[in-house]
């Protein structure tokens, strides 16, 4: 069994619109250029690893209508996710991927999320903790809501490192600088690098020297770090050593929608599968991120699908 944590949790909806532009308007005729689904890094982890077979339970804070909504949908998707979501005043949030297939452009407007109270954080705590007893690894990714305070990360990775719970992060620099400042830390840390972020932990990111630098920082205190490199590339670092995973083909870049969580759901299921094998708990990620960036749409693909993509990558060591 899988826990997955989304604090913040979302109904996305994706709109594909060729040649996008800003202030002109737009009306949508075609349904088929439009979908909702549920949201949320941790929950789409879910949902990739119910089309691999691995059951999780979700959860996080959901509120109002769209919180209702994200959950009934969710449900209806696998009986293989459970839902343990805490309620709080307040909507869910909705983020909107507006998709230019011509230009291979996604422009994302994500939403900040309802307000959390102390009294909702403590009530998602406890229950947190009662199902690290029921669970064999955690994930945590994805943005926190308005009144949380950031430190929770730190806290959610103390607390199930040290009931023995093996825990994958993937977050944005801002939230694994104050995880890394703990006294425990995650097996397998995937930063979020999307947006400009010209330094990370003290490293500037300019060269490829900087991204693997950076890949070994993280891996000195983590089992394994991966840290994706111009789009098609991964570095990934264990303490044996650094490789380069590469694309054999250009990635179209708007197609990458959920392509990140794919590749958390990967490995998540290679660990699950195999064990601890980090070097291959990588590939059988790269190969699921492949595999969603197949479609245009956000898709979870299922394994059959994922292992034909050996055929399309390299694997070459670095340090």
């Amino acid at each position: 069994m899988v826990l997955t944590v989304t604090l913040n949790p979302a109904l996305d909806r994706e709109i594909f619109i060729e040649d996008f532009q800003v202030n002109r308007l737009y009306r949508i005729r075609d349904l088929s250029k439009t979908q909702m689904s549920p949201g949320g890094k941790g929950i789409n982890v879910s949902i990739a690893l119910s089309r691999l077979g691995v059951p999780s339970v979700a959860t996080g804070f959901v509120g109002g209508y769209m919180g209702k909504i994200l959950v009934e949908e969710l449900r209806k998707i696998s009986k293989l996710i459970t839902t343990n979501f805490v309620y709080v005043e307040g909507e869910t949030r909705e983020n909107i991927e507006i998709i230019d297939e011509k230009n291979k452009t996604i422009t994302a407007i994500n939403f900040p999320g309802p307000d959390v109270t102390d009294m909702d954080v403590n009530h998602f705590l406890r229950r947190y903790k009662m199902t690290l007893s029921k669970v064999d690894c955690v994930v945590i990714s994805g943005s926190i809501p308005p009144g949380v305070n950031e430190g929770i990360c730190n806290e959610l990775v103390r607390l199930a490192r040290e009931r023995g719970v093996f825990v994958f992060v993937e977050q944005t620099p801002r939230l694994l600088e104050r995880i890394y400042e703990g006294p425990e830390y995650p097996n397998v840390v995937k930063p979020d690098l999307r947006g400009n972020h010209a330094s990370f932990l003290g490293v500037e990111l300019k060269t490829f020297d900087d991204y693997v630098k950076l890949a070994e920082k993280l891996a000195e205190k983590s089992q394994i770090s991966v840290v994706s490199y111009e789009v098609k590339n991964d570095i990934v670092a264990t303490r044996e050593g650094v490789w380069l995973i590469k694309s054999k083909e250009e990635i179209d870049t708007s197609h990458l929608l959920g392509a990140g969580d794919a590749y958390v759901a990967g490995m998540v299921y290679y660990f699950i599968k195999h064990g601890a094998n980090f070097l291959e708990m990588a590939k059988f990620g790269f190969a699921s991120a492949l595999a969603a960036t197949r479609r245009k749409e956000k898709y979870m693909p299922d394994l059959e699908v994922i292992k034909k993509e050996y055929d399309h990558f390299t694997v070459e060591r670095v340090k």
